[in-house]
């Protein structure tokens, strides 16, 4: 069932459906157009993921935006009644859906989801799109949003493919996980979705031909312990999540195209990650941590001799 935003106007309210992205901002190109000088000129956006999953994620906007008064600096998860607000407007978010399945109370949501929450070993990845604040400079927001919409359908499906979870967008950054229990299968799943995304990347200049620049990303792969099933989203949280995040980083600052983390390439053979091996501080990290870098073509040379 349709999910639809709530926007008071001057003539009262008007209602607009969610389609797979809702972008709000200054911009005329955006789907909901403000004119408030608090409002950023691309603001905001409602993604919806799956089929009835809407997600709200700040575009980078200069005054923040709000859910049901919290500043959010992360994509959230939208529930039916949820108030989203951006300068002085205030938008209400109606999934009839939801309203039909779950109860407003907070207390029984909260009741529902913790005890679902494990602390397990899980493989974590991290991809980010290279250049992307200059692609959204160049590019108009419909531009944009064609774009990164090939992007999103692209990278969920890669990671499905490849038996991940996808935990969510956030931007032009992807977050997943595999939590089966298998890690030296999750390391090799996760590895080959890194080298399916960086060519599905790779792809979206013979795609759209208005790219300016050739893009690419950066990926971190870390295995470690983090809890799932936390909060409303079901999230997955721990220091792991940190570090895999920190991988992706310093994959810029390498000038390669993955980082794996001790803890992942020791999944690995250890002739295929000898020469690759490197020593790194990671911000927040007291001691360094042994990673292994690759580019995409290595990687791929590597998963073509291992099993699946």
């Amino acid at each position: 069932m349709t999910a639809w935003l709530h926007v008071q106007v001057e003539a009262g309210v008007e209602r607009v459906p969610c389609g797979t992205v809702v972008t709000l901002g200054r911009d005329r190109n955006n789907t909901i157009v403000f004119s408030e000088p608090e409002i950023s000129r691309n603001h905001a956006m409602v993604r919806r993921l799956g089929a009835a999953d809407y997600y709200f994620i700040d575009s980078g906007s200069s005054n923040g935006s709000w859910v049901n008064g919290r500043r959010i600096t992360l994509p959230t998860l939208l529930h039916d009644g949820d108030i989203i607000s951006i300068g002085r407007a205030e938008i209400t978010f109606e999934h009839p859906a939801q309203s039909a399945a779950f109860t407003d109370s907070l207390s029984l949501q909260a009741t529902v989801v913790m005890p679902r929450a494990l602390v397990r070993e899980i493989t974590l990845l991290v991809a980010d799109m290279r250049g992307f604040t200059a692609l959204s400079e160049r590019l108009t927001i419909q531009q944009l949003t064609r774009v990164m919409n090939r992007w999103f359908d692209d990278v969920s499906e890669i990671i499905a493919c490849h038996a991940g979870i996808v935990d969510k967008f956030i931007g032009d950054c992807v977050f997943a996980r595999w939590d089966g229990g298998d890690s030296p299968h999750e390391v090799r799943a996760a590895l080959r979705a890194a080298c399916r995304i960086g060519a599905a990347t790779a792809a979206l200049n013979d795609a759209f031909p208005e790219i300016p620049v050739p893009l690419r990303i950066g990926v971190g792969i870390h295995t470690g312990i983090a809890a799932l099933g936390v909060g409303h989203e079901n999230t997955a949280l721990g220091d792991s999540v940190n570090t895999a995040f920190r991988l992706e980083a310093a994959s810029k600052a390498l000038e390669t195209d993955i980082v794996l983390s001790e803890s992942a390439y020791v999944h690995l053979p250890e002739e295929c990650r000898r020469e690759t091996l490197q020593e790194l501080h990671l911000k927040g990290k007291t001691n360094p941590v042994h990673v292994v870098a690759l580019d995409f073509a290595h990687a791929t040379a590597l998963l073509a001799v291992l099993p699946d």
